[in-house]
């Protein structure tokens, strides 16, 4: 007995030991992307003009998106351009890139794309997701009408044939 209770502590040892190495190293593994962002954060004007336009473009994107959740085309089309937005997004930056100083104050547009990839694709990709899921969410309804219809139709003509 005395050697199961002493194996038993020594594995809840091991284990302690192991969850505290596994949340100093998440802990200083978090603390870098936390800085990244911070200063990724705080080197953007979010004052400028042009910044502010897009964020108004995606507020309303995503209220259309929203007002639009019974309308299964207009989504799809919505979908299809938001995608397609994300698609073109390195040609866009390419572009933008080569014409900032006609609109912005500070070149955002490295050759990466990182800030085009957080401030447009980003976006555009949590829209497409909701829009999926709502598209999900509507065929699943539709197939649960579809088949109270047909069950219906079968005790209708069941009943009809016993008549």
């Amino acid at each position: 007995m005395d050697t199961i209770r002493s194996a038993i502590e020594e594995h809840i040892e091991q284990m302690e030991d192991l969850v505290q190495k596994l949340s100093s190293e998440l802990r200083s593994g978090l603390r870098p992307a936390y800085e990244n962002f911070m200063g990724f954060f705080h080197a953007i004007d979010w004052k400028e003009p042009w910044l502010m336009g897009l964020i108004a473009f995606h507020v309303l994107l995503l209220l259309t998106t929203i007002g639009s959740r019974k309308s299964t085309n207009f989504q799809m089309c919505l979908f299809l351009l938001s995608l397609a937005g994300v698609y073109f997004a390195e040609n866009l930056n390419s572009l933008l890139g080569n014409n900032w100083k006609s609109f912005a104050t500070q070149n955002y547009f490295d050759p990466h794309g990182v800030f085009l990839s957080v401030l447009w694709s980003g976006p555009l990709l949590i829209i497409s997701i909701i829009i999926l899921v709502n598209t999900l969410f509507s065929l699943c309804y539709m197939i649960v009408r579809w088949k109270k219809t047909e069950l219906r139709h079968h005790a209708t003509f069941s009943r009809n044939k016993q008549d």
